[in-house]
């Protein structure tokens, strides 16, 4: 389904914000991201916390590169005037057959509302641009920061599921209920 109706969106190569440059991710990023990735803090709600090896963040690189080049839109690289922030976009959940919001933001750039803007922007794009009907977000239940972001950004819990074997929260949002 969603090959055929995403493929080839066309994004601009550069995407911005009040505060941010996002951009398609590229193979010279793999030394931010196995940095970040790296980071206890950034991988203490996933089911086994523990931080990535450099070849499952290389890996990780690869499969958001592949993504944009297979289906023309991704997770961005998210930057500031300060440099390289974080990554996060829509991708597509095969498991939940829709959209999927996910961003990952250094601890150091958290509490200055850049994901809130992320989340936005993205939501802009997945609804305008790829022409999206709904996109979901998948939150562990003790991540309170995530939980807060996406409902701010008019995302409703709808229900509980089992991803990578452990409890997470689904939150839903329907074209017709973007907020503005």
């Amino acid at each position: 389904m969603f090959d055929k109706e995403f493929n080839g969106a066309a994004p601009p190569a550069i995407r911005l914000t009040a505060r941010l440059q996002l951009r398609i991710p590229v193979a010279g990023d793999i030394h931010f991201l196995t940095g970040l990735f790296s980071r206890p803090e950034l991988v203490a709600h996933r089911p086994v916390p523990r931080p990535d090896s450099p070849e499952e963040s290389t890996a990780r690189l690869a499969r958001d590169i592949e993504h944009w080049r297979d289906r023309g839109f991704g997770r961005w690289a998210v930057e500031t005037k300060a440099g390289l922030i974080g990554f996060g976009g829509v991708t597509v959940s095969k498991e939940f057959g829709s959209l999927n919001i996910s961003y990952h933001l250094q601890p150091e750039s958290w509490g200055h509302g850049y994901a809130t803007e992320l989340v936005r922007e993205t939501l802009t794009f997945a609804f305008d641009d790829l022409h999206a009907d709904r996109v979901i977000g998948l939150v562990r239940p003790v991540n309170s920061a995530s939980r807060r972001i996406l409902e701010k950004c008019g995302f409703s819990f709808e229900r509980e599921v089992m991803l990578h074997g452990a409890p997470t929260n689904m939150y839903g949002l329907a074209k017709r209920a973007v907020r503005s």
